[in-house]
C-alpha cells in the first residue's frame, strides 16, 4: 500500500493502522522531512517493523543539485535515471520483507510512492492505463485535505502542486520499454532475478 505522511495520523488513525493488518512500514522521506514531522509508528506501534530509506538521494540539497527541477511529466524518468542505487535499496527492502501487508509512504504519497507503485504494478502486468490512473487519482484524493490544511496558500498553487499528470506515467513506461522492459531495468540497477520474482509475487500469485 502507498500512503502520505503518517505523522498526520490522529489517535484514531494510529489505532486503525494497527488493526488494518500492516506489518511493515517503509518511510521514503529525507532525514530533514522525518525530523520536521516524526513518524508516530516507532513509538506508538513498536510491534510493526519500521524502516526509513530515503529514495531521492540522502538529502534534499543533494536531490536539488542532481535533479535540476525536472517538469512533472518527466519527473519519474529523471528518478529512474538518477537514483538507481537508492531505488535498488528500496526495492530490495520490499522484496525481502515478510509476505505480509507492507505500507510505503513519503509526504504527499503521490510522487515517490507513486513511482514505486508504478514499478510494482508494471512488474505485475497491470495495463498502462491502470498504472496511469492509479497515479493521477492521487490529486483528487488529496485536494480537499490540502486545501483545508494550507488555507494561507492560494488554491491554484495547491492544485498545481498536487497535479499528477498521466503523461508522466506513460513517459516512465516508455523509458522502461527503452531499457528492455521493467524486468530488464530492475536487473540493470542491480536487483537479482530472485528479488524481482519476489516483488512480483507481492502483487500476484
Amino acid at each position: 500500500m502507498r500512503a502520505d505522511d503518517l505523522a498526520q495520523l490522529s489517535e484514531l488513525g494510529i489505532q486503525a493502522l494497527a488493526h488494518y493488518g500492516v506489518r511493515t512500514i517503509l518511510d521514503l522521506r529525507w532525514p530533514e522531512e522525518a525530523a520536521r514531522s516524526p513518524s508516530p509508528v516507532p513509538d506508538r506501534l513498536p510491534q510493526l517493523r519500521y524502516a526509513r530509506i530515503s529514495l531521492l538521494t540522502h538529502t534534499e540539497d543533494e536531490w536539488r543539485l542532481r535533479n535540476r527541477e525536472a517538469v512533472k511529466e518527466l519527473w519519474k524518468c529523471a528518478v529512474l535515471e538518477q537514483v538507481r542505487a537508492e531505488l535498488r535499496t528500496v526495492l530490495s527492502f520490499i522484496a525481502a520483507a515478510p509476505p505480509e501487508p507492507l505500507l510505503f509512504h513519503c509526504v504527499a504519497g503521490k510522487d515517490r510512492t507513486g513511482l514505486i507503485a508504478a514499478l510494482l504494478l508494471a512488474l505485475a502486468d497491470a495495463t498502462p492505463a491502470a498504472i496511469a490512473q492509479d497515479y493521477s487519482v492521487s490529486a483528487e484524493y488529496l485536494r480537499d485535505g490540502y486545501l483545508r490544511r494550507y488555507p494561507e496558500v492560494g488554491r491554484e498553487r495547491i492544485l498545481e502542486a498536487l497535479r499528477c499528470p498521466e503523461e508522466g506515467t506513460y513517459n516512465m513506461l516508455a523509458f522502461l520499454e527503452s531499457s528492455g522492459g521493467v524486468r530488464a531495468y530492475l536487473g540493470e540497477i542491480g536487483l537479482s532475478a530472485d528479488e524481482i520474482t519476489r516483488l512480483r509475487a507481492r502483487l500476484r500469485d
